[in-house]
């Protein structure tokens, strides 16, 4: 069930009238958890149990974290928990990709044969609630979050708004909005209804249309195309999956507010970073930030023990979030290409040549999106070989003349690098004039803008990008 279909404005019209309708507030969670769960088992309604399972081991663990004393007995129930999160998500995302390997391993010996006994499918967003219940378990170890009610719990991990994709909220932050019945007033539903018309038309109108009509062809066939394409698909990529992913985090924030709950931004204009650094507190803000706490500092050590130490750290981390990003040595290799930008640029901090060679920051900000750009290209790519074909085709074209091209696509690319311009407070102040609008007159204009919006797209919603993550 997608957001920008039909299907889920039904979906979401039942959902709103029923919480918004309940007696009380438990029966009101209890709506929201029902409803999500529909909402996931549309996909596939075999993996819900596997929902609620890991929501109860997550609840379970917790609770026994918290009534202990003993710091071994906490310690040995915190890891098991991280044990059995990490083995459900290794089990559905990586046995394919690990039978392969040692399918190649075997036939290097010898022994041909496929060791992949069974097929396995992977649930939609598994690797989102899996840190999620991660998180709550290593909080309440801490003692940085008090333990929540099993409902609480069963609803972070399986609320239909961030489930698939994001962003990755914490116990700390949503639980304590669940132990109150919410209030919904104009402010929030103003700007809820503004953020999910503007993520409708980044996601319908610019990333859809940038998707099947040019990246799509030119990275599934890249040595028939020009280098002029392969080049200007590259930026267009990057619009993209920009477009793509802040249009989902931008509407689970908005129908997250128009249910009366508040989620954290995602998202601050990655693409105006001066550094990798940066870029990362910019860019998928609430899994940077889930990555820096919970292993570069809290399993790795984070800036401690010299820089050697920091710089493995740095590569550990971000190997392993290439890794959480998918099964292929593509998404490692664009792991690994981040951790070696964010080595070189504490190397670069702390030369000498620094004061020498002063960039100004437009230049930096140039010289850091071209590096996430060559990025994405590994990210984007189906396989090493296709994206080591793709960049030989930028450096030394080799006969693709396939031209795919137009200046639709061209303003596509320049109007979706403009829209990542649009700041949080410019949209906060749209939302605060929506708000002196008339009810009647609102409702109108939000539905007319929907539909201009809808008519624009191209045939059919794609699924949004990190639904596979």
């Amino acid at each position: 069930m997608l957001f920008p279909t039909l299907t889920f404005g039904l979906f979401f019209l039942v959902v709103f009238a029923a919480s918004w309708s309940t007696w009380s507030n438990d029966w009101r969670k209890i709506v929201l958890l029902l409803a999500s769960w529909v909402f996931y088992g549309a996909w596939d309604w075999r993996f819900v149990p596997l929902l609620i399972v890991s929501a109860v081991i997550n609840w379970g663990a917790a609770a026994l974290i918290a009534r202990s004393d003993d710091a071994r007995r906490r310690k040995a129930l915190l890891t098991g928990a991280i044990v059995v999160n990490l083995a459900t998500l290794g089990f559905f995302k990586y046995f394919d990709f690990l039978a392969d390997q040692a399918g190649s391993l075997l036939s290097l010996v010898g022994i041909e044969g496929d060791p992949a006994l069974i097929q396995v499918i992977l649930p939609v967003g598994v690797s989102f609630f899996t840190f999620q219940g991660i998180s709550y378990a290593v909080d309440v170890f801490k003692r940085t979050t008090r333990p929540a009610s099993l409902l609480d719990i069963l609803l972070l991990m399986a609320f239909f708004p961030h489930l698939v994709a994001g962003p990755i909220v914490r116990a700390s932050d949503l639980v304590p909005q669940f132990s109150q019945a919410p209030k919904l007033n104009r402010g929030m539903v103003s700007m809820g209804l503004l953020l999910i018309v503007w993520g409708l038309f980044k996601k319908a109108v610019i990333a859809s249309e940038l998707s099947t009509r040019f990246v799509d062809p030119v990275f599934a066939s890249p040595w028939m195309h020009s280098q002029t394409d392969l080049i200007l698909a590259a930026y267009a990529y990057a619009v993209q999956i920009y477009c793509d992913f802040s249009a989902y985090s931008d509407m689970a924030i908005g129908i997250a507010a128009l249910l009366g709950y508040r989620f954290p931004r995602n998202f601050d204009q990655p693409y105006r970073s001066a550094s990798l650094q940066e870029f990362w507190r910019r860019w998928h803000i609430s899994l940077s930030r889930w990555l820096r706490d919970y292993l570069y500092i809290g399993a790795l050590g984070g800036n401690r023990g010299g820089r050697f130490a920091v710089y493995r750290n740095l590569m550990i981390t971000m190997l392993l979030g290439g890794l959480w990003h998918g099964a292929a040595w593509t998404f490692v290799i664009w792991g690994g290409l981040h951790g070696a930008a964010l080595c070189i640029e504490r190397v670069w901090a702390r030369s000498s040549l620094t004061k020498a060679w002063v960039l100004p920051r437009w230049a930096k900000i140039v010289l850091t999106f071209h590096v996430v750009t060559l990025g994405w290209i590994f990210f984007r790519a189906a396989s090493f070989d296709e994206a080591m074909a793709y960049l030989g085709g930028i450096v030394a074209p080799s006969g693709g003349e396939m031209t795919s091209v137009t200046p639709l696509m061209l303003a596509l690319i320049v109007f979706g690098l403009a829209m990542h311009a649009v700041r949080a407070d410019m949209l906060s102040r749209a939302a605060e004039r929506l708000r002196a609008i008339p009810a009647p007159a609102f409702a109108i204009c939000l539905a007319v803008t929907m539909l201009v919006v809808d008519s624009m797209r191209y045939e059919g919603v794609a699924p949004f990008i990190y639904f596979r993550f």
